[in-house]
């Protein structure tokens, strides 16, 4: 059966990636809309692109607005701001959050409505063009056609999608994510490592997802702990840098699957960052699935040298869960009580969270068949 792989028009990775597109950057227009967030701008790196685009003669507007996760109030001062600063295109740096607010940006500058009415739909049209930078090693937007927005009026994270929200441009150089902190850098990580594990075991995965896969498991394995325990581990950033854009081009193409769709409602409801809800999750959905595709997790489990090939399919992927468990306790990720959830508010909502998760149709392209209940089951292991 055929499939289709789609990724960014163009992509430049390495030291000096953002000083080497210039050539294409310049092609954009002259006066770019920099989508950012306060922290990324305190810190200098804002600036850095800023001084790059003056000696290349481009203007700019600095829209640094985007506070924690994206919102459809956040987007709609967005584009109002992008429309009178009059901008030919976009440029999105920082975690995942302004990447996202980027993508959203540029669409609603062209489509009719809020962005809420693009739930549920694929997202056409002919939009400004749009770079994206990041400075975390994690979510990898800058290679996926989605973007996630809450719907502040119904309290929702929504998955919206479009090959037109892929970017023309994606720049990834690992300089920009050195100052991410312990906190920041497992959070990232781990989400990187849910995007390929989902990947590869998503029944939408194909052989060319399946090599982007293995090989950014393999890469967040050996390097997250070192980025981890040394921020300025340049080695372990660039590898961190890569295995985020292997993962995202995964999810751009087979798609993310329960761990996903059961993460976001709780970083709609308690507003815990994604890469943590994602981290909290991981454990006991994969203990879950495990048993949809012991071949799979077993893949897995003997590429990170958890197993050989003396164990079987099931002991193999058994190894896998082991070494996963380890890697969430080397980056110290919390549990809901650990962060400050608190299970009796848990349990009141516990029931919207898991429909709002199948809604999502994540849990859907799960290698196992799962159901609403199961989901509860899940949520119930949490605590």
């Amino acid at each position: 059966m055929a499939y289709e792989f789609s990724l960014p028009g163009h992509t430049i990775v390495g030291d000096n990636a953002l000083k080497d597109s210039e050539k294409i950057i310049k092609t954009f227009g002259k006066k770019a809309f920099i989508v950012s967030g306060k922290n990324v701008t305190k810190m200098g790196i804002v600036k850095i692109l800023t001084d790059c685009l003056t000696s290349w003669g481009i203007g700019f507007e600095v829209f640094n607005d985007i506070i924690g996760e994206p919102t459809d109030v956040m987007i709609e001062n967005g584009v109002q701001a992008y429309k009178n600063a009059k901008c030919n295109f976009c440029i999105a740096i920082g975690g995942g959050s302004p990447l996202d607010s980027g993508k959203a940006i540029v669409a609603m500058t062209k489509l009719e409505g809020s962005i809420s009415d693009y739930m549920g739909k694929t997202i056409e049209g002919d939009f400004p063009p749009l770079v994206l930078i990041p400075t975390t090693a994690g979510t990898g937007s800058e290679a996926t056609k989605f973007t996630i927005i809450t719907d502040s009026k119904k309290n929702i994270k929504m998955l919206l999608k479009g090959e037109a929200l892929l970017p023309n441009l994606a720049v990834i150089d690992s300089e920009f994510s050195m100052t991410a902190s312990k906190s920041l850098t497992a959070a990232t990580g781990m989400d990187a490592l849910t995007h390929a594990v989902e990947a590869y075991t998503s029944k939408k995965a194909n052989s060319l997802t399946d090599t982007f896969a293995i090989s950014a498991i393999k890469r967040i394995f050996k390097f997250l702990p070192l980025a981890y325990k040394d921020g300025n581990d340049k080695k372990a950033r660039e590898e961190m840098a890569l295995a985020a854009y292997e993962a995202g081009v995964c999810i751009n193409n087979s798609s993310v699957t329960i761990v996903h769709g059961m993460s976001r409602p709780i970083g709609a409801m308690f507003h815990v960052p994604h890469g943590i809800s994602n981290a909290m999750l991981i454990k006991e959905c994969l203990n879950y699935v495990l048993t949809g595709s012991y071949e799979r997790f077993a893949a897995i489990g003997r590429a990170i040298g958890a197993a050989d090939y003396k164990k079987n399919d099931k002991e193999s992927a058994e190894a896998f869960l082991e070494k996963l468990t380890v890697l969430c306790n080397t980056c110290e990720i919390p549990s809901l009580k650990e962060y400050g959830i608190n299970k009796e508010d848990f349990d009141k909502v516990v029931d919207k969270m898991a429909q709002d998760a199948m809604d999502s149709g994540s849990p859907s392209n799960t290698i196992k068949e799962v159901t609403k209940q199961d989901l509860l089951n899940i949520y119930s292991k949490l605590w």
